[in-house]
């Protein structure tokens, strides 16, 4: 075993099975703190690595909504979980050529990445968590493919009632099991009668993270764009994954070895971020907001300024927008705060 996978058994035959939240905390936390997962190299690719045109199109949005707020002297942009910093070198260009230039706030917790992102992004100020990001300026936030790596808690309807679902250790492998407490008040009602084995999934480390920017775009003012795979309402079932090597691997065969995610129930995370004080502009399919935003015609002028590059800029369209790609499966939330006014790309919810 790894060193993380021995002391996650070393605790679990000491303590006893450990809830999935915490097995897969302490799996990423390791995972992301020992290396650069991105990239052909790494683990898995996101969209802001697959073609400039992502970050370009969240420029715009940033910039946009800078503009019709009056553009305000002093704006913060933040990016939890920023990769190698890509999203955010593409986003600044694009911003600087509408003469916005925030002040740059990075969530980080890896060293590693740290180091990429210090390369790409110059002068950005990192923070281990939000907690440390000012509260004196409006913020443009800006959180991709972030919220699915956090903890997700499950319950397992067992033939006793629902229980936690914990990892414990089965002929010496991490295997999920049934815990010993009754849960049955977890379980919603509509889904309470639901068949033996049936799993929920919550995500309690998101929906804070989601009502602390409800309550700072609140108070600060500003915008935030929440990118990621997931559903547009709760599901039953297990979505927990692991990626290694760019291909699906099983999340309980090498903790802290392949990136662990689920995915995220935008429902959930909207309403969260709405009790915390902001107003939610809606929830759009990642290919309608970017064609929304215009990438159909900036790869057109990419495509006729370098004909060489025309088939690898086509090829990234299609990733990141059809419907079969990534178009559906992610999503974008869009929220707003204060006085600011709502931002481009969705028809804001009453």
């Amino acid at each position: 075993m790894s060193g993380i996978a021995d002391r996650l058994a070393r605790g679990i035959a000491h303590g006893g099975p450990i809830p999935v939240a915490q097995y897969m905390a302490e799996a990423n936390a390791h995972y992301y703190a020992t290396r650069d997962p991105l990239g052909a190299a790494g683990d898995f690719t996101t969209a802001p690595e697959i073609h400039q045109m992502f970050g370009e199109m969240i420029g715009i949005w940033c910039a946009d909504l800078w503009q019709r707020a009056g553009r305000p002297a002093r704006v913060l942009y933040v990016e939890p979980g920023p990769g190698r910093g890509t999203l955010a070198r593409d986003a600044l260009r694009v911003m600087a050529r509408f003469g916005f230039a925030p002040e740059v706030h990075l969530i980080e917790t890896s060293p590693t990445l740290r180091a990429r992102q210090a390369e790409l992004v110059p002068g950005a100020v990192w923070h281990d968590g939000i907690e440390t990001v000012p509260e004196d300026a409006p913020l443009l936030l800006v959180a991709n493919e972030f919220l699915d790596a956090l903890p997700v808690r499950q319950i397992v309807r067992a033939g006793a009632g629902w229980r936690e679902r914990m990892v414990g250790m089965i002929d010496g492998a991490f295997a999920p099991i049934a815990g010993d407490r009754p849960m049955d008040a977890a379980a919603p009602p509509a889904w309470r009668d639901a068949a033996e084995g049936a799993v929920i999934e919550t995500s309690p480390a998101g929906a804070a993270f989601m009502g602390e920017i409800g309550r700072r775009l609140a108070a600060q003012g500003g915008g935030a764009l929440v990118i990621d795979y997931g559903h547009a309402a709760p599901v039953l079932g297990s979505t927990l994954q692991a990626v290694r090597d760019h291909a699906r691997a099983d999340p309980f065969a090498a903790p802290g070895e392949a990136d662990l995610t689920a995915l995220v129930d935008f429902a959930a995370m909207r309403d969260a971020a709405v009790a915390g004080g902001a107003r939610a502009l809606g929830v759009a399919g990642q290919g309608a907001w970017l064609g929304a935003m215009g990438i159909a015609a900036r790869a057109q002028t990419l495509m006729q300024a370098g004909p060489e590059r025309a088939r690898d800029v086509a090829v990234a369209l299609h990733r990141l927008t059809a419907a079969e790609a990534m178009g559906e499966l992610f999503k974008v939330l869009g929220l707003a705060g204060g006085e600011w006014p709502a931002g481009a790309g969705f028809p804001e919810e009453k």
